[in-house]
C-alpha cells in the first residue's frame, strides 16, 4: 500500500506551514517528552535526589535521537505511549534507566508537552496575525482619503473611505491579538502533580518536603521557559486552557471570514480584488473569470476553525472528577487541527493583504452614482438658510429623488436628480451651486483622521512591540 492509498490530511498537503506542521510533530512530541524528563532529573537531583551528573549527561546525549522503532514495538506489548517511550528512552540510556519518569505520572510529559505546543504554535500564530495587521496598516494609511460607498445592511449608505474600511477590519484583529497574549501572559505548565493532583509520589520522594516539592516545579518550570506550574490540578491541567486558545483561534478565524467576505464582495462590485497571477486560472469553462479563490478559501477554513473550538468546551465540561480519557482522542485532532487551519488562513491573509488591487475610478464611479442622493440634506438646508421651508423643500426633494430612483431602475437611465432639482423653482440654487456640492470629499467626515489616529494610537505600538520583519507566506497551493 502506498500514500495514493492513504488518506492525507489536506492541512498537510495543502495549507498548513512547515513550521506549524513541524510543531504538531511527532519529533517535536517526543523530543519535548525528553526534554522534560532531563528537567525533572535536573532538579531532583539539585533538591538531593541519588541522580548523577552521568546518569543526566547520558539522557542528554540522546534528547533528540528517538529510537521509534523500539517504542513502537514496545507499545505494541505495553499498549501504553508514555511506558513505551520511557522504556525506549533507557535502552538507549542504561546508566539513566532507573531514574528516567522518577515520581511522574504520564500526564508529566504528556500535558506539559501539550502546554509547550499551545505556546509554540500560539507564537506562530501571533507573528503572521501582526504581519497582516501590518499589511493592512499600509494599506489604509495609503488609501485613508479615497471616498468610497459604504454599506448597511448591503444597501448603499454614506460615504466612507477606503482606508477607513480597512480599519475595521484591522480592528478585530488587533482584538484577536490581545486576546491571545492575554492567554498566552497567563499560560502555566502543569507541573508534577501525580496521579490525582496530590503529588502524593513526591511527598514519597522527599520525604514529606513540602518546600522541596514546590521548588521542583519552579525549577522545572523556569527550565522549560514559564513563569510557573498552576497552583492546584486532577490528573491533568483544566481542558478550559484548550478552551480558551480555541476560543481565540475561533476569533481570527471570525476576522479573517469578515475581511474575506467583505472582499469578495467588493471583487464583485469591481472596487477591489484579491492578487491574481500571471498565469492563474479563474474558471475551466470562462477564461475571462477571476473568481476570489483565496478569500473564498479563508472562509471556508474559517468556518472548519469556529465550529471545530466547540469541542474543547465540551471536553472540559465532562471531565469527571480527577480526570477521564475521553479528551485524548477529540483533543489530538481538535487543537491541531484549529492551529493548523489558523495557520493556513493567516498565511492566505498575508498573501491577499500585502497585493490588495484597488480601482479608484470604479470607486468613484460608484460614489458618483449615489452622491446626488447624499448630498440632498445639504441642498435642502442650504435652501433652508435662503428661505425656504424647510418641510416643503424636503417633500419637493423626496419625490424629486424617487422619480431618478424609478428612471435608474426601471428604466436604465443614469441619475438625472441634479437636473431635476436644478430646474424646480422652488429651489433657490442654481446648478452650479448644486453641484458645488458633489464633492466626495465632503461626505466622509472624519475617515481619513480616523486612520491616522488609530495606525499612532493603536497598530503602531503593536506592531513595534511584535515585528521581527516582513513575513511573506508560501502558499501551498
Amino acid at each position: 500500500m502506498t500514500n495514493k492509498d492513504n488518506y492525507i490530511s489536506p492541512l498537510s498537503t495543502r495549507y498548513a506551514s512547515p513550521e506549524m506542521q513541524q510543531v504538531f510533530s511527532e519529533n517535536f512530541k517526543f523530543r519535548t517528552w525528553r526534554r522534560l524528563w532531563i528537567s525533572l532529573a535536573k532538579a531532583e537531583k539539585e533538591l538531593g535526589l541519588n541522580i548523577t551528573d552521568e546518569q543526566i549527561a547520558e539522557l542528554e546525549a540522546f534528547k533528540d535521537d528517538i529510537n521509534y522503532d523500539v517504542a513502537e514495538a514496545r507499545e505494541k506489548v505495553v499498549r501504553h505511549d508514555v511506558m513505551s517511550h520511557v522504556y525506549a528512552y533507557g535502552q538507549q540510556c542504561p546508566k539513566a534507566e532507573p531514574i528516567i519518569h522518577l515520581g511522574a505520572t504520564s500526564c508529566y510529559v504528556g500535558d506539559n508537552t501539550d502546554v509547550i505546543i499551545l505556546k509554540e504554535a500560539s507564537g506562530i500564530v501571533m507573528k503572521k496575525a501582526v504581519q497582516v495587521l501590518k499589511n493592512l496598516a499600509a494599506f489604509a494609511d495609503q488609501y485613508k482619503e479615497m471616498p468610497a460607498l459604504a454599506y448597511t445592511h448591503l444597501q448603499p449608505a454614506q460615504l466612507t473611505t477606503v482606508g477607513k474600511r480597512a480599519t475595521l477590519w484591522m480592528n478585530e484583529l488587533v482584538m484577536d491579538i490581545e486576546n491571545l497574549q492575554y492567554q498566552m501572559d497567563n499560560l502555566k505548565l502543569l507541573g508534577q502533580k501525580g496521579t490525582t493532583g496530590t503529588q502524593a509520589s513526591f511527598v514519597e520522594l522527599f520525604n514529606g518536603d513540602d518546600a522541596k516539592i514546590k521548588k521542583l516545579e519552579e525549577l522545572i518550570a523556569a527550565d522549560m521557559g514559564f513563569t510557573a506550574c498552576v497552583p492546584v490540578s486532577g490528573q491533568t491541567y483544566s481542558r478550559k486552557v484548550d478552551s480558551y486558545f480555541l476560543s481565540v483561534l475561533s476569533g481570527i478565524a471570525q476576522s479573517a471570514y469578515k475581511f474575506a467576505n467583505d472582499l469578495r464582495i467588493l471583487q464583485s462590485f469591481e472596487e477591489m480584488e484579491e492578487p491574481f497571477e500571471k498565469n492563474q486560472i479563474g474558471s475551466s469553462a470562462m477564461p475571462y473569470k477571476r473568481n476570489p479563490m483565496r478569500s473564498e478559501r479563508i472562509c471556508a477554513l474559517a468556518r472548519f476553525v469556529i465550529t471545530d473550538s466547540l469541542n474543547p468546551g465540551f471536553t472540559s465540561a465532562t471531565q469527571w472528577f480527577e480526570r477521564t480519557l475521553d479528551d485524548s482522542a477529540n483533543k489530538r485532532l481538535a487543537v491541531a487541527e484549529a492551529f493548523l487551519c489558523v495557520d493556513a488562513i493567516l498565511n492566505i491573509y498575508i498573501n491577499v493583504t500585502s497585493g490588495l488591487v484597488v480601482y479608484p475610478k470604479v470607486v468613484e464611479r460608484r460614489v458618483m452614482e449615489k452622491l446626488p442622493f447624499m448630498a440632498t440634506e445639504n441642498i435642502m438646508m442650504e435652501s433652508v438658510r435662503r428661505g425656504g421651508n424647510r418641510q416643503e423643500l424636503h417633500e419637493i426633494i423626496r419625490v424629486h429623488s424617487h422619480a431618478a430612483a424609478a428612471k435608474v431602475k426601471m428604466e436604465g437611465g443614469v441619475n438625472d436628480l441634479i437636473d431635476r432639482i436644478a430646474a424646480d423653482e422652488n429651489i433657490p440654487l442654481t446648478k452650479e451651486e448644486i453641484l458645488s456640492e458633489l464633492d466626495p470629499r465632503k461626505y466622509t467626515g472624519r475617515s481619513a483622521s480616523q486612520v491616522t489616529e488609530f495606525l499612532d494610537a493603536v497598530v503602531s505600538p503593536i506592531i513595534a512591540r511584535y515585528d521581527e520583519g516582513d513575513i511573506t507566506a508560501v502558499l501551498n497551493v
